[in-house]
């Protein structure tokens, strides 16, 4: 039977042992046991785990046993010896000189920062290799935004293309093509040349590289504290071309004074995006629509509001047109694509026209106040006779949506403009296309007549603002004031062309073509 003496002594030395194999875990790091101090924590391990397991399994008798024949209590006890005393001293032995090898191995004087014994060093003879000058990395030249880049930069707001003709997936540019991932090479590099030992001078400095200077940062725009804080997506001039009247998607109805170039009055806010303002024909009011679902009667001397049409479940106002008179009002709607038409007189609802499938994005009313032409997200297009409410001839204008519309002044044509980049003039006899201005390369997204009906202006998300002869159909000039989509335009009393977009600024621009000039600033960002 095992006194608990070996008990004792075996659990020391197996903890002795596999603390000497931790040790030497620790100091090898996985590497093969090839030095002198690993050799030491392993032979210390394995003796002390053996002598353990002796003890532990008694295979190594005790020191003393008692003779079973004398006495275990009193004064005639005595000891017997037996066992082999020897073998277990030597046994005992092992732990005690494994744990004098594993304090010898702790940081010390005796020892470096590393673990390894220190030792004096030489001093090393580094070969100096002059270094080689970096070539010039040649500048590249800015690539082309992609189609689907630019589709980003979309007017605020914009409904969702209707999905019943799939548009064509777009192939990706050559310099975009992913290249094919590099093969790994089947030779080895060869060692680099060193210089002789004997090369101890310094090589001269590379020469300084030659980099291209920045090209210079483009003029920052004109900010103004009164402007608007978001893009402009409405233009109109009064009467008499005095004053202009902005909508914009930061809610704000803004009425400008040309002459002075200044701010008049904020004539008030929507509760969401504005998107038409109207001057009324008395000269005293004027129309704002949104995407609130309001249309309100403003007051223009002092922005007091004097009557609401609520459009209800019809949803937003798109788009807001108003009869020569200014006895009717004809507003397209998002929710089912509803047409209604106002009497602004007795403040209510005449007509709540129902044919378009998708949101009404273009409202437009003829000279005489008897027809109006809406256009929608998917192309289609509507005459309507809004004196009697009922719809005259519906027919696919275009391959998508169609975001302005204007009747000419005989009221038989009308244009349109529409995401398919096209422009075209329609016989309203015939209901056929007549003439197509081609030139944009985004969204048409509004449209203006001039004066004199000779002079087409047009606003595109392409950034550009383009004026066209109605007669021909040329184009007259392009202005590109290099700051994003253009959504709207209008002409002054002047001829020249104004425009609103997506930089917050509203812009004159020469009306035979030239450098544009910021009118109202928008406000700083």
């Amino acid at each position: 039977m095992k006194s608990s003496t070996d008990r004792l002594l075996a659990l020391a030395m197996l903890v002795v042992g596999f603390a000497c194999f931790a040790k030497l875990y620790l100091a090898l790091g996985g590497e093969p046991p090839a030095t002198t101090r690993a050799g030491i924590f392993g032979a210390a391990g394995v003796l002390s785990v053996l002598a353990g397991f002796l003890f532990l399994a008694g295979l190594l008798p005790a020191a003393a046993r008692h003779d079973p024949s004398a006495p275990l209590f009193g004064r005639d006890a005595e000891v017997a010896p037996a066992g082999r005393p020897t073998l277990r001293r030597i046994a005992l032995a092992v732990p005690v000189l494994a744990l004098l090898v594993i304090v010898a191995d702790q940081p010390g004087p005796w020892r470096s920062s590393d673990g390894e014994a220190a030792a004096p060093t030489e001093p090393k003879e580094v070969a100096v290799v002059p270094a080689q000058p970096a070539e010039p990395v040649p500048a590249q030249a800015p690539q082309p935004a992609t189609p689907a880049q630019e589709s980003v930069a979309r007017p605020p707001a914009e409904p969702v293309a209707a999905p019943a003709r799939p548009t064509p997936l777009t192939e990706v540019p050559p310099d975009l093509a992913r290249a094919p991932p590099a093969q790994p090479s089947t030779q080895q590099a060869s060692p680099a040349p060193t210089e002789p030992a004997q090369r101890t001078a310094l090589a001269p400095p590379p020469p300084p590289e030659t980099v291209a200077p920045p090209p210079p940062a483009p003029p920052a725009e004109p900010t103004a504290p009164e402007g608007h804080r978001d893009a402009v997506v409405w233009l109109a001039v009064s009467a008499d071309g005095h004053e202009i009247m902005s909508a914009s998607t930061d809610r704000m109805i803004k009425l400008w004074d040309i002459d002075g170039k200044r701010l008049i009055r904020d004539l008030g806010a929507h509760k969401d995006m504005a998107r038409t303002a109207l001057f009324m024909p008395d000269g005293k009011t004027a129309l704002t629509a949104g995407d609130d679902g309001e249309i309100v009667l403003r007051q223009l001397s002092d922005g007091a509001v004097l009557h609401v049409f609520s459009s209800g479940l019809n949803g937003g106002v798109n788009k807001l047109a108003i009869t020569s008179d200014g006895k009717r009002a004809v507003s397209g709607h998002n929710t089912m694509g509803k047409v209604i038409v106002w009497d602004i007189e007795k403040g209510s609802a005449l007509h709540v026209m129902a044919g378009h499938f998708w949101p009404v994005s273009a409202v437009a009313v003829s000279p005489d106040g008897t027809r109006a032409l809406t256009a929608s997200i998917d192309g289609e297009l509507k005459l309507w006779d809004i004196v009697a409410g009922r719809e005259l001839r519906s027919w696919h204008g275009h391959d998508r949506g169609a975001y302005g519309a204007v009747f000419t002044a005989d009221g038989h044509h009308a244009v349109t403009g529409s995401g398919d980049c096209t422009i075209k003039l329609w016989d309203l006899d015939s209901f056929k296309e007549v003439r197509r201005f081609d030139g944009h390369s985004e969204t048409v997204y509004a449209l203006a007549l001039s004066a004199d009906g000779k002079r087409l202006a047009s606003g595109s998300l392409d950034g550009t603002a383009r004026l066209w002869n109605m007669d021909t159909g040329a184009e007259i000039a392009e202005f590109d004031p290099g700051t994003g989509p253009i959504y709207a335009v209008a002409f002054a009393a002047d001829g020249t062309l104004l425009t609103g977009g997506i930089d917050r600024t509203i812009r004159d621009w020469p009306a035979a073509g030239g450098d544009g000039v910021v009118l109202f600033a928008g406000a700083p960002e």
